[in-house]
């Protein structure tokens, strides 16, 4: 969650973020109003309770023909604290309910506006040109014998599919060259739960405005994740880190991920672009709230360095206020040249989280003063099954073949080119 000490220092800088965002202003005015509540509940208590623990003194050293007035005094003194007591807690609880409502504050640097508001930072590669007329990623999937859609959804329903053979080899292949990749780059490598908790899904902001693509097993009280970032941000929680100078957790989170892609209804329907289930590879970093935005531009350049070396053609965007999820209060996304659609495609999210999920999730360090603070978090995907589009599109040959990407051969047995079985 947000700052308590920023609310309460600067709330303009937070109506200034909810602007950005395209978010309620007054909801911030609410924080403060109940923070007043809260800390004034809070001093009406502690007073109480000083007052009790000095009368209770008096009472033990009283004689005894004056204890008995004495005891009903402290008796009734002791309503009043647990009254008071029961106050601060509604009052916590009333805090904590509005805050919670409000999300990440974001950095100076976002645009404004929403999802067509973003600003591209750098466009890479050359834009594939055809000269025959170039097949859409489901076609050629099918054409290819790798990619089955008829068949997923008989099986499951809408937006499910199978990969076959070389299709199934070529996400595996794309994700294992990430981890290798991540490992390279000081990444632990971890298979994440799928399945997590409350406590841990609403942690990390995925229960805001986004609630509705989250699949929920009502009778476990679980919930299944649409990112390994989920699991990897509740494997700290609640513990101090050791961070020292320039140091970080870095991990690489490989799993299985579910979306209930609610409201998206008509909309990338056809293929394997926007789907309820797909394979990702996520990297995570835990680091000093000073390196977050350093540890940002790490991550995107992980991801840039993939896709260059997939020869895809992309851009990098900086993502609008009103288009961040809860948590980031940065994002920037890559989108791939997609040919047949002629426009670029999301491929890869990257946030910067600041401390707020650290704060909801309780994961510190300590400082040289030795109090502990939060941490920031950052999380960024390396590969995932959304890559097969660019990469079959983009490299397709006339007679529907498609060419490997070397890079990806060692990992596919030497197969150089994806022909029709």
């Amino acid at each position: 969650m947000i700052d308590p000490q920023l609310l309460r220092d600067n709330p303009d800088v937070i109506k200034a973020s909810q602007e950005a965002r395209g978010a309620s202003v007054d909801v911030v005015d609410d924080a403060v109003a109940a923070d007043a509540a809260r800390r004034s509940a809070i001093t009406s208590f502690e007073s109480l309770r000083a007052e009790q623990n000095a009368f209770g003194k008096t009472v033990a050293k009283a004689p005894k023909d004056e204890k008995a007035a004495l005891v009903q005094q402290a008796q009734a003194l002791a309503a009043k604290v647990k009254e008071a007591q029961a106050t601060v807690t509604e009052a916590e609880d009333a805090f904590d309910q509005v805050v919670r409502s409000i999300p990440n504050v974001v950095l100076p640097d976002v645009p404004k506006g929403g999802e067509d508001d973003f600003v591209t930072l750098r466009t890479v590669g050359t834009k594939p040109e055809f000269d025959f007329e170039p097949k859409d990623h489901a076609d050629l999937g099918e054409h290819l014998g790798i990619i089955d859609i008829p068949r997923g959804v008989k099986v499951s329903g809408s937006r499910f599919y199978f990969l076959l053979g070389l299709g199934a080899r070529l996400e595996i292949a794309l994700m294992s060259l990430g981890l290798d990749r991540a490992v390279a780059a000081g990444f632990e490598p971890l298979i994440t739960p799928t399945l997590v908790r409350p406590e841990t899904m609403a942690g990390t902001g995925f229960l805001g405005e986004h609630a509705a693509e989250v699949y929920r097993l009502e009778a476990d009280d679980l919930y299944l994740t649409g990112t390994s970032e989920v699991a990897l941000a509740g494997f700290h929680a609640d513990e101090i880190l050791p961070l020292a100078e320039g140091e970080a957790h870095r991990y690489a989170g490989w799993s299985t991920c579910y979306r209930r892609e609610a409201g998206s209804a008509g909309k990338d329907n056809r293929g394997i672009l926007r789907v309820h289930q797909f394979n990702k590879l996520e990297m995570f970093s835990y680091v000093h709230p000073d390196e977050a935005e350093a540890e940002h531009e790490k991550l995107v350049g992980y991801q840039e360095s993939m896709l260059q070396d997939l020869g895809l053609h992309y851009r990098v965007i900086d993502v609008a206020g009103g288009d961040l999820g809860t948590s980031a209060a940065r994002k920037f996304d890559i989108e791939a040249w997609v040919p047949t659609q002629g426009t670029f495609r999301e491929l890869t999210s990257t946030s910067n989280c600041t401390t707020f999920q650290a704060r909801r999730l309780d994961i510190r360090y300590r400082t040289e003063s030795g109090k502990t603070a939060p941490v920031a978090t950052l999380n960024g995907t390396l590969a995932t099954t959304r890559w097969i589009v660019a990469i079959l599109e983009t490299h397709q040959q006339a007679d529907g073949s498609v060419v490997v990407p070397e890079v990806l051969r060692p990992y596919l047995g030497g197969v150089e080119v994806i022909e029709p079985r």
